[in-house]
């Protein structure tokens, strides 16, 4: 049976609570630093009710105020370190990871699907830096257009995935970008028969990169795993031949470690 998700104006969906997230979630790496206005404008909210949630986010200790501007305070990270500490596999997982990086000299992580994004949960990093921004752990990037998400859609039960289908706007981030729904479909297809998926530079030039899905030992789908290399330096036959098994090696370890 499929979970019931309420919807704004369910009996009980607390529209405080989402809205007080909503203003936590505004703060990002381009907007560090907000206004009142900003709040608002970015949410959508009346300054009225942008500023009660604000004032109730320094009050808890979530946000600080300098001046006119505000900003979240180390407390918010709180939140993460619940999530994490309620998932312990992936300290496991990490190491996982590691050994791949030092083995392979290539970045590795663990992600989840989050609405239209995959959110990096777990990651080793190479030294040499594959994007404009720094990817780490909370990093969202689109789904359509990374190998994660692509395993990631491909999992997802057959309405959901032509609700996101219908919703998604593809943009051209490459020459080598899928833009066109139908074609996206196929390729998701493509990777729910295979079982992995490969991206060859659709979301950024030069960044190829390998997912499979992860499961644990009971079945449950803990999120997919990639290896990101530069297309300069790696192929795509040594991505088929060499970069896949070492990753569905891990895939497997982490279905027998995760109970």
């Amino acid at each position: 049976m499929d979970e019931q998700i309420l919807k704004p104006g369910d009996r009980d969906y607390v529209g405080a609570l989402a809205s007080g997230l909503e203003v936590l979630q505004a703060f990002d790496a381009e907007h560090p630093r907000m206004t009142l206005s900003e709040v608002a404008a970015r949410t959508e909210m009346d300054r009225a009710k942008a500023r009660r949630f604000l004032l109730t986010l320094h009050a808890l200790g979530f946000v600080k105020r300098t001046g006119r501007q505000f900003e979240l305070t180390p407390r918010v990270l709180q939140l993460g370190y619940a999530y994490q500490a309620s998932n312990q596999y992936r300290a496991v997982i990490q190491q996982y990871l590691e050994d791949v990086t030092a083995e392979l000299g290539e970045s590795s992580s663990l992600a989840v699907l989050d609405g239209d994004d995959v959110v990096y949960v777990v990651r080793s990093a190479a030294r040499h830096r594959l994007m404009a921004i720094t990817l780490s752990v909370g990093t969202r990037l689109p789904a359509a257009y990374t190998s994660m998400g692509r395993v990631l859609l491909a999992q997802l039960p057959e309405h959901e995935l032509k609700a996101y289908l219908d919703r998604v706007s593809l943009e051209p981030y490459t020459g080598l970008s899928i833009t066109d729904q139908q074609a996206l479909r196929k390729e998701i297809d493509k990777v729910r028969e295979q079982g992995y998926a490969m991206v060859d530079q659709e979301l950024d030039q030069g960044l190829r990169s390998v997912a499979v899905p992860a499961f644990a030992g009971s079945g449950e789908l803990l999120g997919a795993l990639n290896i990101s290399t530069n297309a300069a330096r790696v192929d795509m036959d040594t991505l088929m031949n060499t970069y896949l098994p070492r990753l569905q090696s891990v895939a497997e370890k982490v279905r027998q470690t995760a109970r």
